[in-house]
């Protein structure tokens, strides 16, 4: 009875083993559950710069950006970082308007926004 008793035990066991799949985590799949401490960082990170900081200081501080453009003008060259700052749609995907844009002329921060990034044109 007791070598019953202990194979229905161990069969049961290995019956009901197996694994967890976490599936999801976050209404968006490209930053995962970690999309708002994400955001929130860039905003913390991005109201803590100082106009003149460097165009490397700043990749340092911040990361990879999301987008960046490179242009030249008469008055130097543009460099626009943009890093994601707020979500509009929870589809996982990144879109300019969701990222707030540092603006660099020759390799020196000239300011942030949509009003810094307007100027340019």
């Amino acid at each position: 009875m007791k070598i019953m008793l202990l194979s229905a035990a161990l069969a049961s066991s290995l019956l009901l083993s197996g694994c967890v799949v976490s599936v999801g985590g976050g209404s968006d799949s490209h930053y995962g559950a970690d999309w708002e401490d994400r955001e929130f960082n860039n905003r913390k990170h991005i109201a803590n710069l100082e106009k003149g900081t460097s165009y490397e200081s700043v990749l340092r501080k911040m990361g990879v950006a999301d987008f960046n453009e490179l242009f030249e003008k008469q008055d130097g060259t543009y460099r626009v970082l943009y890093y994601r700052t707020q979500k509009n749609m929870g589809d996982g995907i990144t879109t300019k308007d969701e990222c707030t844009p540092l603006v660099f002329r020759d390799g020196n921060l000239v300011g942030w926004g949509d009003s810094a990034y307007g100027l340019m044109h």
